[in-house]
Order: structure tokens, then C-alpha cells, then sequence
């Protein structure tokens, strides 16, 4: 999509964002929401690491070894424990060391799971998601390790590469680029061809789902943003906001670079760009880091920054779980996401499971103290 040739000059050159700093309140049904989903990402990558073995079982030690490569709070032996409606330890038999494995519950949940991913319909909107991503900004290639980073976030199996990526040839090629800080050889994933098809930003396409403009593309797309209560922009902020969202909106997928990254309109394309790519995630949400690993990869790092503060409307920063977690707000009613992925249904189930043991350890805690008071 091209720009308006008859673009007003201070739309491309003028920066008029006001020098004042846009304050941050807390949102406690979104923090809620990523709270929901503590140590759930670990249950379901641990899980991925036992099915993974021809015996669909580990030893304790080799368990052990996951502790930091996954990213747990414990010890991988109370991870163990606490989550024991998940994963239960055994020994496979005289002599050898104990091993965990899959509650009956859990691997049923698996196979449920991996149906999902296995599904020709869902199997699709994995590789247009994946080409979409690599299509954002008019890319064409992507380091591995990036897409690895929101592996779980664009819910890929496990060892999609294997798996997904090598049955559709006709979209991706695995090829080796230049690492431009070392020099060194890095793994990247390539599109094979531009898919026009796929380059409609889901912005625009609820434009179209609205009839604002029949088969045409609008130019004045806002984005829809919500506040928390009792969050109130300073008067002069409020009123570059609107003449902001007045800009004309420029695909995320359209070749914007030579736009002067300082400017107002330079900002609502980094900004469709950020949208654009959290709605390709199936729980709308993901670490900030990733998202600035992504805009490092655009040169646009920096800029992804600004936007995520300047925009508390359409972005969300939560700073629950260890970790900074940008989630999409129009996504989201209070704590619940209003679209659900069929990979989101499952994982609400593996959350179920987990608080099922939560308060079985919270029973046998009240009965403990009990016992001693008495």
C-alpha cells in the first residue's frame, strides 16, 4: 500500500510529540491475567521435554539439568512436587534411579494437544502467522533464534522446525545469514515468496468487516484503546493522542524506512507494526524483551521503547512474574482474553490441572497446622 501522494509535508517530517512523560498505572485485571499463567510456560516445556524421550520418562538427575534451560523458581525436584496432578515420580525398576513422568491426566491432556497442533486448519494459520511475521516491516528473513524467543507466544510445537516448517517448502526455507555483531554463521528462517494475500493488517481488515471501504484499504485507521480506571492523560498529551490517531495509517507490512523516524507518522507505523505483531500471538501478550530482540533485528529497537511508554491506550506494560510483559488491550475484557485460540483453550485446561494441585498442597498445609495446633 502506498502513501497518499499528496501527503501534507509535516506529517513526514515533523516530530510534535510534547516533552511530557506519560505516567504508568497499574492494571490489575491485566496483571491478573498474566498472574493466571504463572510457571504454566515451565509445566508445558518440562512436559515437552519428557514426551520427547523414547521412554517418555527422565531420571531425576537429567530433570534436574532443565532447571535453568526452563527457567524454573525451584528446585526441579519441588517443581516436581508442587505440580504432582502433572508429573509424578517413579522406579522404572530395581537398581535405577527414580524417574518422572506424566500423570494418566496430563498425557491425555497432551494428546488433546497435540491434536490441535496437528489439525490441518490449525496447521495453516501457524504458517500464515509465521510468514506474516517474517512479512512485518517488508521482511523477508528472520534469525531462528527470534522466532524461538516467541515460540510460545505464536503457540509453535515443540520441535516445529521438524515438524512444521520442513512439510511446507513452498513458504519457508532454512538458509544461514551473517550474525552482523559477531560475523559468525547463524540459522534463519526464509520466505519463499511475498504473499500478498497474507499482507492485510488485522486493523485493516476490520476496517473491511465494517464496510468503511469495500475492497479498498482505509487510510485513517485508528487504533482502539482503553484505559484502566483512574488513569487520566495530562491535557496536553490527551491532545496530541488525537491528532495522532487523525494520521493516516500505513500497513505494517508496507516499506515505511524512508519516512524520518522522528516523526509523528513514523511513530503510527511503529506502533501498527507492535499491534500487528501481538495480534499474531495466540494469547495477545509477550515478554518485552521479545518484542525489542524482533525491533532489533528492524533497527527499530529503540523506537519499539518509546512507543510501548507513549501508547499506555493500546499497550500495556506488567511487571508481574519476574519479568516486564506487553499485552494488547483491546484483547482483553478485565482478565479474560476475548478471542481464544484453540491452543489457549488447551493451555487453560493445563492451568485448571496445576491449580488442582495448588490446593490440594494448600489442604494438606491447613491439615498439618491443624494437627500441631491441636
Amino acid at each position: 500500500m502506498a502513501l497518499p501522494s499528496k501527503l501534507p509535508r509535516q506529517f513526514i517530517l515533523v516530530r510534535t510529540f510534547v516533552n511530557a512523560k506519560v505516567k504508568w498505572v497499574r492494571d490489575l485485571y491485566l496483571d491478573n491475567a498474566i498472574l493466571k499463567e504463572k510457571d504454566l510456560k515451565q509445566v508445558v516445556s518440562f512436559k515437552n521435554e519428557i514426551v520427547s524421550s523414547t521412554s517418555k520418562s527422565l531420571s531425576l538427575y537429567n530433570a534436574s539439568l532443565l532447571k535453568d534451560p526452563l527457567n524454573l523458581s525451584m528446585t526441579t525436584t519441588k517443581f516436581i512436587d508442587k505440580y504432582h496432578c502433572i508429573f509424578m515420580q517413579f522406579q522404572p525398576d530395581r537398581g535405577f534411579p527414580p524417574h518422572v513422568k506424566l500423570t494418566p491426566h496430563a498425557l491425555c491432556l497432551h494428546k488433546e494437544e497435540m491434536d490441535i497442533h496437528n489439525c490441518p486448519i490449525n496447521r495453516v494459520d501457524i504458517v500464515h502467522r509465521i510468514a506474516r511475521l517474517l512479512m512485518l516491516a517488508g521482511m523477508g528473513k528472520l534469525p531462528l533464534y527470534v522466532i524461538d524467543k516467541l515460540k510460545w507466544d505464536l503457540g509453535l510445537p515443540h520441535d516445529y522446525v521438524k515438524t512444521l516448517l520442513a512439510d511446507y517448502p513452498d513458504y519457508f526455507d532454512v538458509c544461514s545469514i551473517e550474525d552482523p555483531s559477531s560475523g559468525k554463521e547463524m540459522l534463519a528462517l526464509e520466505l519463499v515468496s511475498w504473499r500478498k494475500e497474507l499482507s492485510v493488517s488485522d486493523l485493516e481488515k476490520r476496517a473491511m468487516s465494517l464496510d468503511y471501504c469495500g475492497d479498498k484499504r482505509r487510510h485513517d485507521i485508528s487504533f482502539p484503546m482503553f484505559y484502566p480506571k483512574g488513569f487520566d492523560l495530562e491535557k496536553r498529551v490527551k491532545s496530541w493522542v488525537e491528532n495522532w490517531q487523525k494520521l493516516p495509517y500505513i500497513s505494517p507490512y508496507e516499506d515505511a524506512f524512508h519516512l524520518d523516524l522522528s516523526s509523528d507518522l513514523a511513530e503510527k507505523w511503529i506502533v501498527a507494526i507492535l499491534h500487528e505483531l501481538l495480534c499474531l500471538l495466540v494469547s495477545k501478550k509477550t515478554e518485552r524483551g521479545n518484542l525489542l530482540c524482533y525491533g532489533e533485528c528492524l533497527g527499530l529497537d529503540s523506537r519499539f521503547k518509546k512507543a510501548l511508554v507513549h501508547h499506555p491506550g493500546i499497550f500495556y506494560i506488567s511487571n508481574k512474574i519476574r519479568t516486564q510483559t506487553v499485552v494488547l488491550r483491546e484483547a482483553y475484557r478485565k482478565d479474560v482474553l476475548i478471542r481464544k485460540h484453540p491452543l489457549m483453550a488447551m493451555r487453560f485446561r493445563y492451568i485448571h490441572l496445576m491449580t488442582k494441585t495448588q490446593k490440594h498442597h494448600r489442604q494438606v498445609e491447613l491439615k498439618d497446622n491443624s494437627q500441631i495446633e491441636a
